[in-house]
């Protein structure tokens, strides 16, 4: 299938593409090896996450993958994070939301995709009420995808955290309705929290940079197999365990 431009007008033709497209898993997992090699970024787990991890992993259970947002930079060194911890293994059937912008350019749309992105047209960018029906089709295809068995991943924030990067800011009603629509379609996904720190901010504004991107502290919190029934529920639940997650990965910065 031709790859379709993303653009918010071409919404449909662009989620039919993405709700069957696969990227090469060989290719996927030499670069997140490369990212790995070029950020070192440092894994800790909470007590008995690891295990978990594992054994949701081993059951072929679908993953919400839940990260804090904080920089341009996250998705590489989330990449690079996935490569050296117990995610390895879901690399190359992990779906990654991504604003839509970053599939305008030829060559980066290549390595978004070949990384497993999925677009998304943000309200802030173009308008709560324009983007509405495109947001329901990236729903949709996100829960088919989890009740196929892929993981997907997301920064339920919507955007960069510059306020306060310890603190987990407003998580939006999305990733409640992803899981509930894969509920509905008979998937099981469970929650894996990553919490994300790059260290002390003098100014939160100010990102940092791919030097200071690197050697950041990735915290997994315990994954929970089990998720409430309504998409609210299960955003509170999200925003609860990301803070946790988040709160581990700042005190092993």
């Amino acid at each position: 299938m031709q790859h379709p431009e993303v653009v918010l007008d071409n919404c449909d033709a662009v989620y039919d593409f993405y709700r069957d497209h696969r990227q090469n898993r060989l290719k996927a997992w030499g670069a997140y090896a490369v990212l790995a090699r070029r950020y070192r970024p440092r894994i800790g787990y909470a007590p008995g996450a690891r295990e978990g991890l594992r054994e949701l992993i081993s059951q072929g259970r679908p993953l919400l993958i839940s990260i804090n947002h904080l920089s341009q930079q996250d998705p590489y060194t989330v990449a690079a994070a996935a490569w050296r911890s117990g995610l390895r293994p879901v690399i190359g059937r992990a779906r990654v939301l991504a604003k839509d912008e970053l599939f305008i350019d030829p060559e980066q749309r290549r390595k978004v995709d070949m990384m497993g992105g999925i677009p998304v047209f943000r309200g802030k960018d173009h308008g709560l009420r324009a983007v509405n029906a495109a947001g329901q089709r990236m729903i949709d295809i996100c829960a088919e995808r989890m009740a196929r068995g892929d993981a997907v991943a997301v920064f339920p924030e919507g955007t960069c955290n510059d306020v306060d990067p310890t603190q987990v800011q407003a998580v939006g009603s999305g990733i409640g309705h992803i899981a509930f629509r894969a509920m509905k379609l008979g998937a099981r996904p469970a929650l894996v929290s990553m919490g994300l720190s790059y260290g002390p901010r003098a100014d939160p504004t100010v990102e940092p940079t791919v030097d200071e991107a690197k050697s950041a502290s990735f915290y997994f919190g315990p994954p929970v197999p089990e998720l409430p029934a309504r998409p609210a529920e299960i955003a509170r639940l999200v925003r609860d365990h990301l803070q946790l997650a988040l709160d581990g990965a700042v005190a092993a910065y």
